[in-house]
């Protein structure tokens, strides 16, 4: 079942997030799976996620020597985010040096309107009444965002006009090339949807799981320790990591794990609608009933784990449990056809960035904040975000 707001610009209809399984929904994955987050396309963009791991090792270096605190979601979402750009469009759309609050704030906006609850999903004949204006304020946003979109990419046409050849290769270009393909179904606003689904959901979502693992951290300081030790004893004290050194650091990969299962990039999932009647756990599903799938109550079962209330990333040490959508205690991501298409992506920005900050960096609260007084409280949106921002203070190691 689509929530009332989705259904701005017709996003529910051309999202790959949002439609049904389909030729259009699986025409989409294809899209994904070979040209955007293919391990292969991953691996030979790799160099550029690493450059913008190190311009935020940077700017955090900046912030220490002034001794100023680093915004943990301002900065990671200004790195995804124009990770993803450079990747997509082979530019920054947001300067180092600028506040990324303005766009961030734009695509948390989107987010939590998405995620709120809304009386017109549920009572059909409100849908016309606009009661809480939440479709209006999410078209609104979008307009914004594909604004940008437009901009970039008739630039980049007049690009090719002008110069006759293809200049960049990056999967704009790709993309491009698939819209001029009279063989293919793609055209030019599935390309600002799908390039919507891409920003929104891996730099806002990503930011705001980097924040919550650092907040772990600083709330954990003997947790904090043994992944810098371990970092110091793999990579060395006080360098960037890179992506070829993940699978080496098991306890930073625990961190990741255990971060995802306190507090899980969409709490809910993405709104589910049987296609038939079944049962379940002796409850009978009618066909067309809104399934919503409750991992954060799952990651918080006493039940399938020991002390769930606890940041205990050891539990994850030596257990094959992942979050590929394979084992049901822990699913961040979905599974099935419908498992988020960023997983690949997400997978390595999150350790890439963690991993890199607490190695170069030791880290602190702010004065007369202490792990005890430390704001945990969270805001429900389509993702989880802290309720306040985590500012933190760099030291360098």
């Amino acid at each position: 079942m689509v929530p009332h707001s989705v259904m701005a610009h017709d996003h529910d209809r051309l999202s790959v997030g949002w439609v049904p399984v389909s030729p259009l929904f699986q025409y989409l994955r294809k899209i994904y799976n070979l040209h955007i987050l293919s391990s292969k396309k991953l691996d030979l963009n790799q160099h550029l996620r690493s450059k913008k791991v190190q311009e935020l090792i940077t700017f955090v270096r900046k912030c220490a020597s002034a001794g100023e605190a680093v915004n943990i979601s301002e900065a990671a979402f200004r790195t995804t985010l124009n990770a993803i750009s450079n990747t997509i469009f082979s530019l920054d759309v947001m300067e180092p040096s600028n506040p990324a609050g303005e766009l961030k704030e734009l695509m948390g906006q989107i987010m939590v309107e998405v995620g709120k609850p809304n009386l017109a999903d549920y009572f059909p004949v409100l849908k016309k009444i606009g009661l809480h204006g939440q479709k209006r304020r999410v078209a609104a946003n979008f307009k914004k965002v594909f604004d940008i979109f437009d901009d970039l990419i008739e630039r980049r046409l007049q690009l090719r006009k002008e110069t006759g050849s293809i200049e960049r290769n990056d999967v704009l270009d790709n993309l491009l090339d698939l819209v001029e393909d009279k063989n293919e179904t793609l055209d030019m606003s599935l390309v600002k949807h799908l390039l919507l689904d891409v920003f929104i959901a891996g730099s806002e979502t990503t930011a705001s799981t980097l924040e919550w693992a650092m907040t772990e951290l600083l709330c954990n300081p003997e947790k904090l320790l043994r992944a810098q030790a371990e970092l110091h004893l793999v990579i060395g004290k006080g360098k960037q990591i890179e992506e070829a050194d993940i699978s080496r650091l098991p306890y930073l990969q625990a961190i990741v794990k255990e971060n995802f299962r306190l507090h899980p990039v969409a709490p809910l999932l993405v709104p589910r609608k049987s296609g038939e009647d079944f049962i379940t756990g002796g409850f009978t599903i009618p066909k067309g009933a809104q399934v919503l799938i409750n991992v954060w109550a799952m990651g918080r079962d006493p039940s399938i784990w020991d002390d769930p209330g606890k940041f205990m990333p050891d539990r994850f040490l030596g257990s094959d449990i992942d979050v590929r959508g394979q084992n049901f205690e822990l699913l961040p991501f979905g599974g099935g056809k419908r498992i988020c298409p960023g997983l690949p992506l997400a997978m390595r920005m999150l350790p890439l960035m963690l991993g890199s900050l607490i190695n170069v960096f030791d880290w602190k609260l702010e004065q007369g904040v202490t792990p005890e007084n430390l704001n945990m409280e969270d805001k429900f949106g389509i993702a989880i975000q802290r309720a306040e921002p985590l500012n933190a203070v760099p030291i360098p190691i």
